[in-house]
């Protein structure tokens, strides 16, 4: 059994360095922006440009990951993301001038998108039931460990010189090349194998390490799975899958309603905007990374015993109150501007736990199989939209609006939030895939 669960947990993990790869390709830009913006003179379009273009590769990669899930197997996929990251990292490293520069990055956005679409997917499909929930959310963890790897990797890296920046973007090669090395000691979901390529027996023997007392009910009910040669995007849409598209695309909305990204993004600013000095917002600023990775840890611990829609009725509770306080400070002004870290902080906590934990495990688990890397697509691009829209308008949101009326936003967006757990979200926990649906 234990070496059972090491497999499990391998191929899991395998998966999940996607997300790794996600969060250091998508964080690693900010220690050489000011220093690139600098080398090619760029002017203020050409630099958010830079800055973004890997944002931009994220929403296309997401739009379009499940076509090749679908068509050529999740491992497959996974090891195309693998082969992205690589040449994005040492073609971004080696970048001659601008323009190559944004093609390399725009590859890893890519393959970010990608990942976000295939990696929970797959672990959603080789997981037993009673762990699926803390197995997918390993990939959000990774997401959350990568972010903080690439900081670190930046301030260590920071003093080589003038090409010091070259050597933050190249390093991401690193954990490319293991990710794509243990893809290869990974099997094929067997949901794929057994729906796309009618290999039910090489399914069975998988089935079987997962869980041999269940493999030939998991073979049976797979192969009841209503199946079609037409795959494509717009099968999606038909009404039989109104219910899993609507609550797909509202659970990643809602996702970056929260304000997550505009907050993570625009840390220092949100600090500076409530009166700290630039010293004391930028080391708040590294204290919301350590405390998204502790509580991704937590959730990721408890979903599975106390389930989905319990860590999201929590979660929104808390997400009202802390975004309401920060609202609130800005109003009053009466708690001074040391209570709204302790705000945010309290934000991020509540927002790892829930959200943070949470979507990618439901999103990959409510989509029947022969939708499922359509659905996860959707889910993904809606929530790689939102994000690119609410990052790219907060600044001029806060400006015109103050921080008072936006932080109230969000905390009124978290209200709809708990409204829409309460009602329509299904729980999830400890069922198979196929009893879903």
């Amino acid at each position: 059994m234990m070496n059972q669960n090491l497999k499990i947990f391998f191929w899991s993990l395998s998966a999940a360095l996607g997300g790794f790869l996600f969060g250091f390709d998508t964080a690693v830009i900010s220690g050489a922006e000011q220093t690139l913006q600098k080398l090619w003179n760029s002017s203020a379009f050409e630099h958010g440009l830079t800055v973004s273009i890997a944002l931009i590769g994220t929403v296309f990669g997401a739009l379009f990951g499940g076509i090749p899930a679908d068509k050529y197997g999740r491992r497959a996929s996974l090891a195309i993301v693998a082969v992205l990251y690589l040449v994005s990292a040492v073609g971004s490293a080696m970048a001659v001038d601008w323009y190559s520069f944004l093609i390399f990055r725009l590859l890893g956005g890519f393959g970010v998108g990608i990942s976000s679409v295939v990696a929970p997917m797959y672990i959603s499909e080789i997981a037993p039931p009673s762990k699926r929930g803390s197995l997918v959310a390993l990939f959000q963890f990774n997401v959350v460990l990568g972010i903080l790897v690439s900081y670190i990797s930046n301030y260590f890296l920071q003093n080589l010189g003038s090409d010091a920046w070259r050597w933050m973007m190249g390093v991401e090669a690193l954990p490319a090349i293991l990710f794509l090395i243990t893809i290869f000691g990974i099997p094929e979901s067997p949901r794929w194998l057994i729906l796309k390529k009618g290999l039910t027996e090489k399914a069975r023997s998988i089935l079987m390490i997962i869980d041999s007392s269940e493999a030939d009910s998991v073979v049976q009910a797979i192969q009841n799975t209503h199946h079609t040669n037409d795959s494509s995007f717009k099968n999606l849409f038909k009404s039989e899958y109104r219910k899993p598209v609507l609550l797909a695309v509202l659970f990643a909305l809602f996702n970056q309603l929260s304000g997550i990204n505009a907050i993570i993004y625009y840390a220092p600013r949100v600090f500076e905007m409530a009166g700290l000095g630039k010293e004391s917002a930028m080391l708040s600023s590294a204290g919301i990374g350590l405390v998204n990775l502790i509580f991704t840890l937590i959730g990721l611990t408890l979903i599975d015993k106390f389930g989905r829609k319990f860590l999201m009725k929590i979660g929104s509770i808390g997400l009202i109150f802390s975004l309401g306080m920060v609202a609130y400070s800005f109003y009053t002004d009466s708690l001074g501007g040391i209570k709204v870290p302790i705000f945010l902080f309290l934000f991020i906590a509540f927002f790892a736990m829930s959200q943070g934990a949470v979507i990618w495990v439901f999103i990959s688990e409510i989509f029947p199989n022969e939708v499922r890397a359509y659905g996860q697509s959707l889910g993904s691009f809606t929530h790689w939209i939102a994000a690119a829209v609410i990052s790219f308008i907060f600044p001029y949101i806060a400006q015109t609006f103050g921080g008072g009326n936006t932080f109230l936003f969000f905390a009124l967006m978290m209200v709809l939030q708990f409204v829409f757990v309460q009602k329509m979200m299904p729980e999830t926990k400890g069922t198979s895939l196929e009893a879903l649906n």
